[in-house]
């Protein structure tokens, strides 16, 4: 443990995603566990929030007063954007709206999104091969929209952090370079993901030393190289990727990702808000409670905090 906490400790938030418990992409990804054993299990491991998963509660009123009960807050919901493809625009807006209006009735979290026009992940299909690839026009409509919902957000205050993602168009270092030089930053913010990122063939430390004035949310996820290499090699689906074990938590020695060093990148740059723990495993391998203990004690150790 650091001898001084590596972040101020008024500026961070740890969370955990709820997706270790049960896989909000995959259902079929569940042993069972329900949402009151989840969030208790989350508060247990020494967690200040979560993001929200299809297990919680839909009434704000409820899920706040069970987070609250647990001295747990909500660190983000999740919006999909559809701007890259034909007659989803105004759904995406809709959908927006009503997870800011969650968002306000909720009294936390960032607004974490991703367009998944034509993505790939969700299907029964080798992840990386198709992916899409945007032409002109929708890289034109992908960043008005999301310039569009960042003003929308800004007014309420909330920030709008985009989450580039394996499988979709904004994957690789080159696709997000392009949404950021498309994207005001004063709308658009950025969501770090270092496991997909890492899984992309993206370097962490040289998005944090390009973006650093644009992270305003973090997911710390861990990888398992043996696996991913194996899982790109054979083109596996990404379902197939998360059930043979690619992501883990930092802290997991099974891990190839150095969180020392993307921490103390983050440090550096003075990051403050969410550190998300989100690691995509089948509950059925990977104990959930232990492997959040074991990303709690590793930050803890790693942090000061």
């Amino acid at each position: 443990m650091p001898k001084t906490p590596l972040f101020n400790g008024n500026q961070i938030l740890f969370g955990i995603q709820p997706s270790g418990w049960s896989n909000d992409d995959f259902l079929d990804i569940d042993i069972g566990i329900p949402f009151g054993q989840i969030v208790s299990e989350i508060a247990l491991a020494g967690f200040v929030g979560c993001g929200r998963g299809h297990k919680y509660p839909s009434d704000p009123v409820v899920l706040k007063r069970e987070l609250e009960l647990r001295g747990l807050k909500l660190s983000e919901p999740w919006v999909s954007t559809y701007f890259t493809i034909h007659a989803m625009r105004d759904q995406t807006f809709a959908s927006f709206h009503q997870q800011l209006d969650f968002l306000a009735k909720m009294g936390s979290g960032d607004m974490v999104v991703a367009e998944l026009g034509g993505a790939s992940h969700q299907q029964p299909i080798a992840l990386v091969p198709n992916a899409p690839h945007f032409n002109e026009h929708q890289w034109k409509q992908l960043a008005d929209g999301l310039n569009h919902l960042g003003e929308i957000a800004r007014n309420q205050g909330v920030k709008m952090c985009y989450h580039h993602h394996m499988g979709t168009g904004v994957m690789t270092m080159a696709n997000i370079a392009e949404l950021a030089k498309r994207t005001d930053p004063a709308l658009v913010s950025m969501c770090l993901d270092t496991g997909h990122l890492h899984f992309a063939g993206g370097d962490c430390m040289e998005f944090i030393q390009l973006y650093s004035n644009r992270i305003k949310h973090v997911h710390l996820k861990n990888i398992r190289q043996n696996v991913m290499d194996d899982v790109l090699k054979k083109q596996a689906s990404f379902k197939d990727a998360i059930k043979a074990g690619v992501f883990t938590v930092p802290g997991d020695p099974e891990g190839t990702l150095d969180f020392q060093r993307i921490l103390t990148a983050l440090s550096d740059k003075n990051y403050s808000g969410w550190l998300v723990v989100e690691a995509e495993q089948d509950p059925a391998k990977a104990p959930p409670l232990k492997h959040a203990l074991m990303a709690r004690e590793y930050l803890l150790k790693t942090t000061g905090l």
